[in-house]
């Protein structure tokens, strides 16, 4: 009798922990919701000053695809190539540093092919761009490491990118442009804005099994009683 009771007390208790992880999905599916309602709200919004150094510091995954404009000149220095895929196949982003009034932002001027990517050169003179802000990207990118020394870049990388290239302080985001009118490569606007939200199927799979694990703890319950009579 008792080993049926403590069976049973278990299976109600992972009964609850599972219910409570279904609530938790619950609650990741509002969060998640909310904030691809926030994001489609900066993509739709008319394009504000990018931050400038005072806000630097500031700088957060809550600014990630905010439209921004930067008004500043080229610098003369070669561009950056990070590793890509878009619906181009396999590329780089090419990314240059403009100096505007307030400091050094990367452009990630957008997409080439790989057969593409010599006959890219430093843009120069004064230039307005318009695009997506993105936070910087220290990590690394397809599950490999920046290597610096070789000029290497599998991710956006801004500070390890301003060092390699001597820039001086830049910002700790860069700007996906937008495309340029009569400009193939690099071919800009192919940010990609997407966001999992498979939420709702692990809530119904949670609850489920802690209907299932409720209806085990029954069963036992309902045994001992038949048991007993």
């Amino acid at each position: 009798m008792r080993a049926r009771w403590a069976l049973a007390g278990v299976a109600l208790l992972f009964a609850a922990v599972l219910a409570g992880l279904g609530v938790w999905q619950v609650e990741r599916r509002a969060w998640k919701l909310a904030l691809i309602d926030r994001v489609e709200a900066r993509l739709a919004a008319p394009a504000q000053p990018a931050p400038a150094r005072a806000r630097w510091a500031t700088i957060n995954d809550d600014d990630t695809y905010t439209r921004v404009t930067v008004t500043g000149t080229w610098q003369a220095t070669p561009p950056v190539f990070t590793q890509a895929v878009t619906d181009f196949g396999a590329g780089y982003w090419a990314l240059s540093p403009l100096d505007t009034a307030g400091g050094t932002i990367l452009i990630n001027r957008g997409f080439v092919p790989t057969d593409t990517r010599k006959a890219i050169v430093p843009p120069v003179g004064p230039a307005r761009i318009t695009g997506l802000l993105r936070v910087t990207e220290p990590d690394g990118g397809f599950l490999r490491d920046n290597d610096p020394a070789d000029d290497r870049w599998y991710s956006r990388d801004t500070a390890a990118i301003a060092r390699a290239r001597r820039l001086g302080p830049v910002a700790p985001y860069f700007i996906d442009a937008e495309a340029v009118p009569g400009v193939q490569w690099p071919r800009g606007g192919l940010t990609v804005v997407r966001f999992r939200n498979n939420h709702l199927v692990y809530a119904l799979t949670w609850f489920a099994l802690a209907a299932m694990m409720a209806c085990f703890a029954w069963r036992i319950a309902r045994g001992r009683d038949h048991a007993d009579g």
